[in-house]
C-alpha cells in the first residue's frame, strides 16, 4: 500500500480526472489506485499525501483525528499582535466558527521555492509571512481567516501534515516520494 508525499505545484487541480484548463495530479503521478488524503485548491501549493488505503486516507484527513496541518502564508500587510490574536482565537467566518489555532509571524524560509508566476506585489504595500497551524480544514479556510482580519492571502503553501513536513522531506514542486505509515506517527 503506497503512501505518497507530493509537493503540489500552483494551479494543479487535486484530482486525477482531466480538467478543461488546468493540469491535474495525473500529470505528475502515474501510480494506479491512489487518492489524495485531503485537498488543496488550485491556488494553493505544497504538501499533499496520497494513498490507496481508505482507512489511512480517513485517518490523515478527517478533523476527528486532529492531524495538525501547517501552512506558510504570505499576506498583504504586516499583521500586528491584535490581528494574530484574532487569528488564534475562534473566528466567525459567517458559515462556521473556526477552532482555535496557532498563528505567528515568521521570516520567509530560505528553502521556499519561487512561485511561477510570482505573486502580485504593490509598490507601497508591504507583505509578510505567517505560519498557521489548524486541526480542521474547511474550504479556503486560511484565506478566509486572513481576509477576515484584514490581511488578504497572497500565497498559501501547506508545509506540514502532522510530523511530516517539506522541511524534513524536501521536494520541489511536482516531485514526490514514498513514505511509511511510521513517518506519520499513526498506528495502523
Amino acid at each position: 500500500m503506497p503512501l505518497i508525499l507530493f509537493n503540489k505545484p500552483f494551479q494543479v487541480m487535486c484530482q486525477f480526472s482531466a480538467h478543461a484548463t488546468r493540469p491535474t495530479l495525473a500529470d505528475h503521478l502515474d501510480i494506479p489506485g491512489i487518492y489524495p488524503a485531503g485537498r488543496l485548491d488550485a491556488d494553493s501549493e505544497g504538501l499533499l499525501l496520497l494513498t490507496d488505503d481508505g482507512a489511512l486516507q480517513h485517518a490523515i484527513s478527517h478533523p476527528d483525528h486532529k492531524q495538525p496541518k501547517t501552512y506558510l502564508v504570505q499576506v498583504e500587510g504586516v499583521p500586528d499582535t491584535a490581528a494574530l490574536e484574532r487569528l488564534r482565537a475562534p473566528l466567525d467566518l459567517g458559515d462556521f466558527i473556526t477552532s482555535p489555532c496557532d498563528a505567528k509571524r515568521v521570516q520567509e524560509p530560505d528553502w521556499l521555492w519561487p512561485r511561477n508566476p510570482p505573486i502580485r506585489e504593490r509598490q507601497h504595500v508591504p507583505t509578510s509571512w505567517l505560519t498557521i497551524t489548524l486541526t480542521e480544514g474547511k474550504n479556503r479556510q486560511v484565506r478566509r481567516m486572513t481576509g477576515k482580519v484584514g490581511f488578504p492571502t497572497l500565497r498559501l503553501v501547506r508545509i506540514a501534515i502532522g510530523p511530516v513536513s517539506l522541511q524534513t522531506h524536501p521536494l520541489w514542486p511536482g516531485e514526490w516520494r514514498e513514505l511509511s505509515i511510521a513517518d506519520l506517527g499513526l498506528a495502523k
